[in-house]
């Protein structure tokens, strides 16, 4: 989704929206799946004091951090798709 030295069209400008969008509901998507998978079973079920302060703290570490790994690759490969070439059965924009 390179413009050289130009000004994106509106349908890049849109195509960015979605894809921001979708990365961002994805990735919270995964993230509230892991927290509720990790620390589910600390809130629905009478645990040790110590075991349930550690699924807590793990899924309060983990959620984060999955949800920027997924952002960032979300948009990396939305990046890295953009830079096809613009005419079909070409494989160089130069060519």
């Amino acid at each position: 989704m390179e413009t050289h030295g130009g000004r994106r069209n509106q349908a890049e400008r849109d195509a960015i929206t979605v894809e921001i969008g979708y990365a961002l509901f994805s990735a919270l998507f995964a993230a509230a799946v892991l927290f509720g998978a990790v620390a589910g079973p600390a809130l629905l079920f009478q645990l040790p004091h110590t075991v349930e302060l550690l699924l807590l703290r793990v899924g309060l570490v983990l959620a984060p951090v999955l949800f920027l790994a997924r952002v960032i690759s979300v948009l990396m490969r939305f990046r890295q798709d953009g830079a096809q070439p613009s005419q079909p059965g070409r494989t160089n924009p130069d060519s």
